[in-house]
Order: structure tokens, then sequence, then C-alpha cells
């Protein structure tokens, strides 16, 4: 394979959860593509099509020309109106045309994957008209497809892989905000630690440091006195920073020691996803 390095890991963990994807939605029926997921106003045919719409933009296929219903409630903003693009344009599609196209789109992104000889800082097509290079474009590309695999695992009760490739890539992608979403979002005070202890099928644990000028950082030593901890597994992390569940909703599955109400002021900005 003639992938860069720096490439590969993002490549091997989006062909991991793409043929998972495959795998589990092949052989539905036609009435289980109708099946909503965690993900808002989405159901099991919509994450397909989602999925087949941004891998025919990576291949740089011309995006449909389509009008969006007006009643669509989770579509909120210029970004979510143009993700539901290539969803609404799919949703009258029939079973076998969802597992056709995906198959197809998977075979041609599976050759660009072999002969991909491009420079990681390559600049390439992103959402809303703007670029990215080629390395963001590949770990977005790996982040999105775990996250929604595990979307529709949920929709059809079909749970695993939550220890797979794609998960380091979706950790390593939701820590680096972790900073912002304490320091900034939370307005964690200057000169306060939070930890982060997580369990389950990805383990870790990370301190968010607040320095004097209210900048944060994240490592991974323990802080002796911090103002938080937050302990909670992998899977409710995921579902919560990914914006699938309410703190609410996964109360029992968060256990809070220090100050309360910087505890739900962090919960309440731990989605980060659009």
């Amino acid at each position: 394979m003639t992938v860069h390095p720096s490439l590969q890991t993002y490549a091997d963990a989006w062909t991991h959860s793409i043929e998972a994807i495959s795998e589990l939605v092949t052989p539905l029926v036609e009435g289980e593509w109708n099946r909503a997921t965690p993900c808002p106003g989405w159901s099991v045919r919509d994450i397909v099509s989602h999925v087949i719409g941004l891998e025919c933009e990576m291949l740089g296929d011309p995006r449909p020309i389509h009008s969006l219903p007006r009643d669509l409630y989770h579509v909120r903003s210029d970004f979510a109106r143009y993700m539901e693009m290539q969803v609404d344009v799919r949703r009258h599609h029939t079973a076998p045309e969802m597992t056709a196209e995906l198959e197809y789109v998977l075979i041609r992104r599976a050759r660009m994957l072999r002969n991909e000889s491009r420079s990681p800082d390559t600049l390439v097509r992103a959402p809303l008209g703007a670029e990215q290079s080629l390395e963001v474009a590949y770990r977005m590309r790996a982040f999105d497809v775990w996250v929604h695999e595990q979307d529709l695992r949920t929709a059809l009760d079909r749970p695993g892989n939550l220890d797979s490739p794609g998960a380091y890539v979706v950790r390593d992608n939701l820590l680096a905000v972790l900073p912002k979403v304490v320091a900034k979002d939370a307005g964690a005070p200057p000169n306060t630690a939070v930890v982060f202890d997580v369990t389950g099928p990805v383990e870790f644990l990370r301190t968010v440091r607040v320095d004097a000028e209210g900048r944060g950082t994240i490592d991974g030593a323990p802080s002796l006195g911090p103002a938080v901890t937050l302990a909670l597994d992998w899977e409710t992390y995921v579902r919560l920073a990914c914006g699938r569940v309410r703190p609410a909703a996964v109360a029992d599955r968060v256990k809070v020691e220090g100050d309360e109400d910087l505890a739900q002021a962090i919960l309440a900005h731990f989605a980060v996803t659009p």
C-alpha cells in the first residue's frame, strides 16, 4: 500500500468500521432501515446515506442538486443543512438500492486507498466549501464512521467494536477538545484541575489543568487535589461527547466527586460534535 505512514492508522480504522457497517446493514429487511438511531433525527437509512454521501465527496463526486424540506426539526445550522442534503436525497431509496450503492462506494474508496500517494498535508475539499488537509480528512472519516457504526449497533441491538481501531481515533479526537470544554465552555476557575477517569473497553485517566490565565491543557498525570473528578465508562463518555444522550439520562453512570456545579457545567458542554 502506498498510503503515507501517518495516514495508515486512519485508513485502517476507517476500513474496519466501514466493513462493520456493511456487515450490519446488508441483511436488514426493509422495515429495519427505518429504525430510529441515537443520532438526532436520523434513521438507520439516514446514517448509511450520510456515510455514502461523505465517501462520495472523498472520491470527488459532485454533490446532489436537491431542495430540503422545511420541516426537518433537527436541521438548525448551515452545517446540518449541508450534511442533510446527502441524506434526504436518499430517503426513499429501497434496501437493495442502499446496500448496492454502499458496496459500490466501498469498492471505489478501497481502490482509492490502495492507490493513495498524496502527502498528508495536501489540501482537499471539506464541508461547506472549506479546505482541510488530507490527514485531517482521513482522521475525520475514521472518527465519523466509527461513531455511526455505534449508532447503528445501538439501533439494531448489535453491540460491539467499542475497542476497535476507530475507537482509539475517536478517543484521541475527543480528548483533544477537552481543555476547551473545561476551561472555556464550562468556565473552570484558573489554577484548577479536573480529572476524567474512564473505564471499560477503552480505559484512560486524564487531567485537564487550567492555568492562571484560564487556558486549559491535558495530560495523563493524576492531580492530587482536583476540583472535580468525573468517573464514567467509555460507552457513556462517547454517547455524551457525541451528543447521543443528555447528561440527565445517564446520571446514574457518571460518578462525580468535588465541585458539583462545575461538574454539571462540564457535562452541559460535553457534547462536542456538530
